[in-house]
């Protein structure tokens, strides 16, 4: 057989075959047909892909920042919502949309605007000001470089950019203004008659009746499910760390660390921005020139470099401050600005410069040189640098070899808590909507509940409690949803039938009441009739506090009776099933023209603003429509 095979494959024709899948494999390559390529993006934007791992960063920034807002009283289930998750995607996509439209149109951050914003973050800032060696440290903790945050800030400036740009096309005429103040501050009259529930005449509940609510209604009566959990935790705050450095230490910190102490030299510096378009032709981009070098001119002939930049300068952010930029350090600015900035003596005027916005005239008006401060200026400051490291080193140790036993054997905390020294803890039952101590934590409770923790019978992953403190839990026993027996709810059900036939009867007493009003029937006279007090008001605004919203609201939501055509009457739903029959009488607009200015403005800013952000909404969906989105939630 061996033999046989090896003549058909040495003829002429087997090698010419032989030959056309040796040049297939070295085109495709022979790892093609045996991996299969595997999508693993959320959503997809033409070429730009969001990973499930962006998703989930951006939604645990939502999560956290949910929980912080209500002090952690969310159940977890809220944040399993579909929806909720969509809406997370939705903001990744529209900022990814935002951003090709921003490289198709040739949008970008001045570097001026980017080191403003950066300055004003008030993690950056030391006693109201931006620190730089603050700055570097801060980024150096998060494990990100100042360019890689600098991209980032770059990125989330950028989406901004043409939305806001769109926004402005908002025009609102003082037509639109008066229209709105006159709705606004309007007042309406309207009287009205509470409908007393009706007596029940018949309070008896059969058994039947009984015994079918409950099988009906059997979810009201359960016992919820609960579980209890074994846990082991992490608290930076409660670990026995040495916090007391020797002086060798110390000074050993210092040498390592002490570029942070050393101040590089900054320039107190002023500048005139003449823009150019980034799609400017040869003979703008001339003419920007000239006029950025008569500029420089006229600085250095005399010219107050102020004045010259309140009058010529395009920087819409220094030229109401004379052009002025603050204290600058090196790798805040633009290349080219920077090495014309640092190329200048005190009081002297640059050539104009070119960055990607426009030309520059640069002033510099004081030189502040670098300094390195001593081992004994910066002690106290090296003493606490080395406590809340040590602390965080210790902590980053035991979590994370915590997190590495509790994986690699993820059926038990016993190996875990034993190398560690750690005492295994233990909730006791808690239900979907928490607990309290550990579980009163929404992390936890949606963590317990979770298909790995209650199905699989697996370890958690680490669940965050609070800065450097975390957790890893598994189920210690579970107890599934159960009936309550009927006769533990059997008081219950009688008073939900009861309830039930009170509301129907109240319903259709107070439908055959409003259809004679709507037939003509006066309010007054079936209030007679009823026994009942019309109750007036008048004079009434939007914003009433004194009266149930339910009933202002209807009021409002009633056409005039000129324009209804019909008696505006309406029956409106209050709480506890009890009714009301309304009746405007009068509608009375404000007066715009007796609003003073501030109050006028503020108005139109409200209309400009909605009619901006309508305008924004309806831009972006826009450029989605026309972008090719693949969209994969079940990968959120």
């Amino acid at each position: 057989m061996l033999q046989e095979l090896r003549e058909k494959t040495s003829g002429l024709v087997a090698k010419i075959v032989l030959g056309l899948i040796v040049i297939a494999f070295s085109f495709f390559g022979i790892e093609s047909y045996f991996i299969a390529r595997t999508d693993s993006f959320v959503a997809k934007i033409g070429d730009r892909e969001i990973s499930q791992q962006d998703f989930r960063s951006r939604f645990d920034e939502f999560r956290q920042q949910q929980l912080q807002a209500a002090n952690g009283a969310i159940d977890a289930q809220f944040f399993e919502q579909p929806a909720i998750k969509r809406r997370i995607l939705d903001q990744l996509i529209d900022e990814q949309v935002l951003l090709v439209a921003n490289e198709k149109l040739g949008i970008a951050i001045p570097a001026e605007r980017l080191r403003d914003e950066i300055s004003k973050i008030p993690a950056f800032q030391r006693d109201g000001n931006f620190d730089p060696a603050l700055y570097r440290a801060r980024l150096s903790s998060q494990g990100l470089t100042p360019t890689a945050f600098d991209d980032r800030v770059a990125k989330q400036l950028a989406t901004r950019e043409i939305p806001a740009g769109v926004a402005l096309s908002a025009f609102v005429t003082d037509e639109e203004v008066n229209g709105y103040l006159r709705l606004r501050g309007q007042l309406r009259d309207f009287r009205f008659v509470t409908l007393n529930k009706p007596a029940l005449t018949d309070e008896k509940v059969s058994e039947d009746e009984i015994a079918s609510y409950y099988k009906e209604h059997q979810s009201e009566f359960m016992n919820p499910e609960q579980v209890a959990v074994d846990y082991l935790e992490v608290d930076a705050a409660k670990l026995d760390v040495n916090l007391t450095p020797d002086e060798s230490t110390l000074k050993d910190r210092y040498e390592k660390e002490k570029s942070r102490f050393v101040t590089s030299e900054q320039r107190l510096a002023s500048h005139i921005l003449v823009k150019v378009a980034g799609d400017a032709g040869p003979e703008e981009q001339k003419k920007a020139l000239e006029k950025a070098q008569k500029i420089a001119e006229e600085a250095r002939g005399g010219k107050d470099f102020a004045e010259l930049a309140k009058t010529s300068s395009d920087d819409l952010g220094s030229r109401a401050l004379g052009g002025d930029l603050g204290w600058l350090d090196k790798d805040m600015t633009d290349p080219a600005f920077e090495a014309a900035l640092y190329a200048l003596d005190k009081g002297k005027i640059s050539d104009p410069v070119l960055s990607p916005e426009g030309y520059h005239v640069i002033e510099v008006r004081d030189i502040r040189p670098g300094k390195t401060r001593t081992f004994e200026e910066v002690r106290g400051e090296l003493a606490k640098d080395f406590g809340e490291s040590e602390r965080e080193r210790v902590y980053n140790e035991k979590s994370g070899r915590m997190i590495d036993l509790t994986y690699e054997d993820s059926t038990s905390l016993e190996p875990a808590a034993k190398e560690l020294g750690l005492t295994i803890g233990k909730t006791a039952l808690f239900s979907r909507t928490g607990g309290k101590d550990l579980a009163a934590n929404p992390g936890v409770v949606q963590a317990a509940f979770s298909d790995q923790v209650l199905v699989q019978s697996n370890n958690s992953d680490k669940i965050e409690l609070g800065p450097n403190h975390l957790a890893i839990i598994r189920i210690a026993e579970h107890k599934a949803a159960t009936p309550k027996p009927i006769e533990e709810v059997r008081a219950d059900i009688q008073r939900s039938i009861i309830a039930a036939r009170v509301s129907k009867q109240a319903k259709a007493r107070a439908d055959e009441l409003f259809a004679r009003m709507e037939k003509g029937d006066a309010i007054d006279s079936l209030a007679t009739e009823l026994k009942l007090t019309v109750s007036e008001e008048r004079g009434i605004g939007r914003n009433a506090v004194k009266l149930d919203a339910a009933l202002v609201k209807a009021a409002f939501d009633l056409p005039r009776a000129e324009t209804a055509g019909k008696p505006p009457v309406r029956l409106v739903a209050l709480a506890n099933d009890e009714y009301v029959l309304l009746k405007l009488d009068n509608v009375a607009d404000a007066d715009p023209t007796a609003v003073d200015k501030p109050a006028r403005e503020a108005a139109r800013n409200t209309l400009q603003q909605n009619l901006s952000n309508g305008i924004a909404r309806d831009f972006i969906a826009a450029l989605r429509a026309g972008m090719d989105i693949k969209v994969a939630e079940d990968r959120m």
